[in-house]
């Protein structure tokens, strides 16, 4: 699967489809099987996604320092190589998944 993704994210048309594709994918389960209107499942999601991405970003990432390259003027904390696709792909997987259990759950909440 993590190959899968470096692939998808080594073009910005590949990460942008993956993420299109699966996120309405995840929206559509969402509002067929659980009874959720389309506007509250993509506000959902959306929520979802950009929490699910600020806890996703710091995985795997390494200083510049630490890499042992750091840049002319730039801060030697500064990532070495972000992969910032990849981590959107991640991000929308994970999301989708979330987005299908809260779905999931707000019946037995009485919501």
């Amino acid at each position: 699967m993590t190959s899968f993704v470096k692939h998808l994210a080594e073009s910005l048309l590949g990460t942008i489809g993956a993420i299109v594709i699966v996120s309405t994918f995840a929206v559509a389960i969402a509002v067929s099987a659980f009874d959720l209107s389309v506007s509250g499942s993509v506000a959902l999601y959306f929520v979802i996604w950009w929490i699910l991405l600020f806890a996703v970003l710091p995985f795997g990432v390494r200083s510049q320092a630490e890499s042992g390259e750091v840049i002319q003027g730039s801060e030697p904390g500064a990532p070495a190589l972000p992969a910032l696709r990849e981590k959107a792909i991640w991000t929308t997987l994970v999301s989708s998944v979330v987005l299908v259990l809260a779905a999931a759950v707000f019946p037995l909440a009485g919501l």
